[in-house]
């Protein structure tokens, strides 16, 4: 009981902020029409629970699960298989990204079709997964993570020469979505749960940075992408 009580309350400091100041705008300046303003009240209302519910969920069964399959992978498996598993576990948890489907339904919309989601959902998912096994190959093989992240936005700026104008906005924000509620609390656990059983690894200095790794990935697959439809 009390971590619905816990997780109940960060939902809350998560949306009731910005209720509020929604609230005041609508009696000071904007003045919605009541139905619309009900029905964002109410959506507020749903997104609390939805949250307060999501929160327990990851953390009674999504960070648990990627603790243990870091923590089993070295163990059980060869290093090619191991790296192509934290591919698939990649590009998987990015296709069942909520905030990714956001971003690819809203540019196929602005841009009449021509830019299908259903390509940038699999342009964004392979970059993450590539980056995530890259990541894990980083914490197996003891590469200082500056290296990787230099050479990552290094070859994200040459790129951005040659892609079509319109795709390097695109590919940012790619970036930034891949970071989200799903993504995160799993590819966090995969670090640190096969940092923690590789000897001679810290948890804290290997296990992390998966996150800022695999969001390099799909800013140079959306990147790729325009320089070909470009």
């Amino acid at each position: 009981m009390k971590g619905y009580r816990e997780n109940l309350s960060e939902a809350l400091q998560a949306v009731l902020p910005i209720t509020l100041v929604v609230m005041i705008l609508q009696f000071s300046m904007v003045s919605m029409p009541a139905v619309v303003f009900i029905r964002f009240l109410l959506g507020a209302l749903m997104v609390m629970a939805g949250l307060s519910l999501f929160l327990h969920g990851v953390k009674t069964g999504l960070l648990p699960l990627g603790e243990l399959v870091g923590a089993e992978m070295p163990k059980r498996a060869s290093f090619a298989f191991m790296l192509l598993l934290a591919f698939i576990l990649g590009f998987v948890v990015t296709v069942a990204e909520p905030d990714v489907r956001v971003l690819a339904h809203q540019v196929d919309v602005v841009s009449g079709g021509e830019i299908n989601r259903n390509i940038l959902i699999l342009t964004v998912a392979l970059g993450v997964g590539f980056f995530v096994a890259l990541a894990m190959l980083r914490i197996i093989v003891g590469i200082p993570i500056a290296y990787l992240l230099a050479g990552g936005y290094v070859l994200v700026i040459i790129l951005s020469f040659f892609t079509h104008p319109d795709f390097v906005p695109i590919a940012f924000d790619a970036g930034g979505v891949t970071t989200g509620p799903v993504t995160v609390p799993f590819i966090l656990a995969l670090g640190v749960g096969t940092a923690s059983v590789l000897g001679g690894r810290s948890s804290i200095t290997d296990g992390f940075g998966l996150v800022g790794l695999a969001s390099i990935g799909p800013v140079i697959g959306v990147m790729i992408l325009g320089v070909v439809f470009g």
